[in-house]
């Protein structure tokens, strides 16, 4: 195969898994359900390898870019639609993100998703959400990534709501479609006021019209908000968050593939793809800045309570991609994107051994687990390491980048910064206090017990995962040493066009880092210092958990509670302002105005027309009568007016 399409095989192969599931394997092979997942498992892995290869192309190409052909779909006067895939250095590292995440989480769904009656929905559904991710990273035109931005919003909703016999799922499934689509229309105003503006798609001539500066001034900026309202939906910022925790219902394959790799991550890839655009706009910029940052911190202070394990990892989501929102305000795209290559692995592998933890206790309550460590080792192994690599600790991967967002954010942007540093060390507490609840201490029971067919009682006994669950996450443990690794030199920041960071040198940058700055210091103190917090809440027990919930009860109230925002969005914002005041507004108007102006129209011609019925008698002398009448009558008026 040539190189120049690969990327094309790389899009189309989910395509194909997608299609030969739909209509070949799930209706004449129902009865066989895994070899659905072996074919999404053969196009995955096989894009995985390609991705690979082009990537590796990119980064050794003095350009960081592959020219890939195209062809024009459309022509409508000035818009020119032309399908073409763009790839460059951002979308190599999203690729291999891509990719990697979903294989990994491919072969792990086959161990967790066994047995379900929706096996083969569920491996059509996640190959065609990875096609929709890849089509979005590649696009070259806004056309195209925004069919498949759509696309991805569309195969979320399908995979959050995919056990749809669950209330929960179903609602879960409607509110993370309902919320994006609010930020979606932000970016659908941005992109028809960049057609407007510049009467172009392609992406690489609208980034050339910001930095040369003929597309400036208050458009820019209105654009460029526009595009940050989207990106903030998908990825879950303040104020269009509130769907992400929720987005638990779902198979919890499915939030690690969201959470990690493809919906959330759309967003700051798109911030980072446009970047020109905030890049010459202060007001915009500092819109992304200021909304990350709080971001991180105010879902970061959720995490704290919260006791089923997957929404403590869905609010750290959040924060984190507050983090990359700030990383890309204050630091610049590699800053950003270096954060959320690294995340990827990590964050994919909590969630998979959440999973794991899920599979063995039957449960998801943290409160019930305990003790798993001696049953699971090698979850616990990998669990260890990614809360590790999260809360920023040398030598793992979320150290350098943290450290990167940190130093950039408290250079850049000083309040910030400070929040992110608060963050750091909520971040560390509350992952290493799942880690504690969850695999430390004695061994709680897990769920209550299931009643069999049989009428007998069936109690989860703890065990470690099947092979084809733990080697996910093994590889996953592996990354998530590792990939940090990749900007010692500043070659990951050259990769993306940014050539400042890293050191000369790859050893002197692995221990020499903390001669550089205080910055990686401090990062490490306040990781030290939340786990050293958690160990003595949840672990050692030297301090109780009341001893900062009883003082402050109301605070400890309103984080349970999520600071009541979906109180205030679902009983107020609709309930009341729509549907009581908006709503129902528009029904007295629609029955009193519009239907009665209709109604009143009706009434004047029946009126009208009972009237006129009168004269149809139906005898012949009457109309005849009539006739001469008005004969006399039209001859009176010609002969007074003619004479005068």
């Amino acid at each position: 195969m040539s190189l120049q399409l690969a990327p094309w095989a790389i899009w189309l192969l989910p395509v194909f898994s997608f299609l030969i599931i739909s209509f070949v394997t799930r209706p004449f092979f129902n009865s066989r359900p895994k070899i659905s997942g072996y074919i999404t498992i053969a196009a995955i892995g096989l894009a995985c390898l390609l991705s690979i290869w082009v990537f590796s192309t990119v980064a050794g190409s003095p350009k960081h870019r592959l020219e890939v052909p195209g062809f024009d779909w459309l022509t409508l006067g000035k818009l020119n639609v032309h399908i073409g895939l763009l790839v460059d250095g951002l979308t190599a590292v999203m690729l291999i993100v891509v990719t990697v995440v979903s294989l990994m989480v491919q072969i792990y769904s086959q161990g967790y998703m066994h047995g379900d009656p929706g096996y083969p929905r569920y491996y059509a559904f996640m190959s065609l959400f990875t096609a929709f991710m890849l089509g979005l990273v590649m696009a070259d035109n806004l056309i195209t990534l925004y069919l498949c931005w759509e696309g991805v919003g569309l195969c979320s909703y399908l995979l959050i709501g995919f056990w749809f016999h669950k209330p929960s799922a179903a609602n879960a499934a409607k509110k993370a479609f309902i919320i994006t689509r609010l930020g979606d229309v932000g970016l659908l105003v941005a992109v028809l006021l960049i057609f407007v503006n510049t009467g172009s798609m392609d992406i690489e001539q609208i980034k050339g019209l910001a930095v040369t500066g003929a597309l400036s001034g208050a458009a820019l900026t209105w654009i460029a908000i526009g595009i940050f309202a989207g990106a903030a939906g998908k990825s879950a910022q303040f104020p269009l968050h509130t769907w992400l925790p929720d987005a638990m219902e779902g198979p919890t394959p499915v939030s690690a593939l969201i959470h990690a790799a493809t919906m959330v991550a759309a967003g700051v890839f798109l911030v980072a793809r446009m970047y020109p655009l905030f890049e010459h706009s202060h007001a915009a910029m500092t819109t992304v800045g200021v909304i990350g940052g709080f971001t991180a911190i105010f879902a970061a202070s959720m995490g704290l309570v919260m006791n089923d394990i997957k929404r403590v990892l869905a609010y750290s989501t959040v924060s984190q991609l507050g983090y990359m929102m700030l990383g890309l305000a204050a630091g610049g795209v590699a800053v950003g994107m270096f954060h959320l290559f690294n995340h990827a692995f990590f964050k994919a592998l909590l969630f998979l051994g959440s999973g794991s933890v899920n599979h063995a206790s039957g449960t998801f309550d943290m409160r019930l687990m305990g003790g798993l460590r001696r049953h699971m080792p090698w979850t616990y192994a990998t669990y260890l390491i990614a809360s590790l690599s999260i809360a920023g600790i040398w030598p793992l991967a979320g150290f350098w980048s943290k450290d990167e967002i940190l130093a950039t954010s408290l250079s850049n942007m000083p309040v910030l910064g400070i929040l992110a540093a608060v963050t750091a060390f909520m971040t560390a507490f509350y992952m290493f206090r799942s880690v504690f609840m969850t695999f430390h201490g004695e061994w709680k029971g897990g769920a209550p017990p299931e009643h069999g067919s049989d009428g007998n009682e069936h109690a989860h006994k703890p065990h470690e995962s099947p092979a084809v669950m733990v080697a996910p996450l093994v590889i996953l443990a592996f990354l998530s040493v590792s990939t940090g690794w990749l900007n010692l030199t500043g070659w990951f920041g050259s990769l993306l066009g940014h050539a400042e960071g890293g050191a000369h040198n790859w050893a002197e940058g692995l221990i020499g880092v903390f001669t550089h700055s205080y910055v990686p210091l401090l990062s490490l103190v306040l990781a030290g210092l939340g786990i050293l917090l958690a160990w003595a809440m949840y672990c050692s027990r030297k301090i109780s958990t009341e001893t900062f919930s009883r003082p402050a009860p109301l605070l400890y109230k309103m984080l349970c509670r999520k600071y009541w925002m979906d109180e205030l969005y679902e009983q107020i914002i609709v309930n009341r302002v729509l549907i009581d005041g908006f709503f129902r507004g528009l029904q007295w108007f629609d029955t009193n105005v519009v239907d009665g102006a209709v109604n009143g129209i009706a009434r004047v011609t029946w009126t009208a027309g009972a009237g006129l019925r009168r004269l149809q008698t139906g005898q012949l002398q009457v109309y005849g009568l009539a006739i001469g009448i008005g004969i006399v009558a039209i001859t009176i008026l010609f002969l007074y007016f003619g004479l005068r």
